[in-house]
């Protein structure tokens, strides 16, 4: 199997942004870089996967709160971010 590169970026990170920007009441990061190993974009950074339910989406559009949250963790998309899935929980 091919080595993971490692990258400044870590999914405690993006959790501490988003719980910081978000105030989320559901949050889950998942580092799934490993299933992209050998993969193009694996050279480049990791991907991870952002399960997360916030007020803040009340009302809004999926393209307004994909926005959210890639404001929210656009300091750390340079550091490492290649790939990021949201899913947007209802509770």
């Amino acid at each position: 199997m091919d080595a993971i590169p490692s990258f400044g970026v870590t999914a405690l990170a993006i959790e501490q942004a988003l719980h910081q920007h978000l105030s989320p009441s559901a949050l889950e990061v998942i580092d799934e870089s490993h299933l992209h190993a050998g993969h193009a974009g694996a050279a480049s950074g990791r991907h991870f996967r952002v399960r997360i339910h916030s007020e803040r989406f009340t009302g809004l559009p999926r393209i307004a709160r994909h926005r959210l949250v890639y404001d929210a963790v656009a300091e750390l998309i340079p550091l490492g971010i290649h790939a990021l899935a949201i899913e947007f929980l209802t509770l």
